[in-house]
């Protein structure tokens, strides 16, 4: 019988140091240079210490790249339960306090196959809740627009990752005539002659 290797638990300062460490490793000199010395490095801690609670550097990436998903979560929740919460999502996917972290991890995903299975399962878990949650808001009004709760939560997305990855890299022509244009679309939806019955 195979033993299986203890792991530090969840909820651990060393656990959370570790992780605070990695992220910034990545943000500030991208994915590759999160190796468990240079994480431990940055952490103050032995390297065997950052292997005793991450014994693979699938394990670290993997739980680095979970905790920002749930910060990702709580601040979309945040948003659909604010009194605004199709604008909410929008500022949500328009913001750019994650950007250089996601691009690592979008860039990361094409070389760690654990770690594009994990971003496809959670990104299809957040859609469908959006999804949801803006068919309950809006109803027959994206009916009425020729669009689905599902394809407007894509829209969306794909028009805030797009705004945000290229202005990461510079690249702002478009930009400011795209996000005007988005957000007369959703004044438009919003407003209150649109209300359907």
């Amino acid at each position: 019988m195979v033993q299986k290797r203890r792991v530090g638990t969840e909820s651990s300062e060393t656990r959370v140091r570790i992780l605070d460490a990695a992220e910034q490793v990545i943000r500030d000199d991208g994915y590759g240079a999160a190796s468990s010395r240079r994480v431990a490095l940055r952490a103050g801690l032995p390297p065997s210490l950052v292997h005793y609670y991450f014994p693979t550097t699938d394990d670290l990436l993997l739980a680095v790249f979970r905790r920002g998903a749930e910060q990702s979560d709580r601040m979309i929740s945040e948003a659909l339960d604010s009194d605004d919460p199709v604008r909410g999502l929008w500022r949500f996917f328009i913001d750019t306090s994650r950007t250089a972290l996601a691009m690592e991890f979008v860039a990361l995903a094409n070389h760690r196959k654990t770690i594009r299975t994990e971003i496809a399962r959670h990104s299809d878990a957040m859609r469908t809740r959006q999804a949801e949650a803006l068919e309950r808001i809006l109803g027959d009004r994206l009916a009425a627009q020729g669009v689905t709760a599902a394809g407007l939560t894509l829209l969306l997305a794909a028009s805030g990752r797009a705004l945000v990855m290229e202005s990461g890299l510079g690249v702002i022509a478009g930009h400011d005539d795209a996000r005007s244009a988005i957000e007369n679309w959703l004044d438009q939806l919003l407003s209150p002659k649109n209300e359907i019955g």
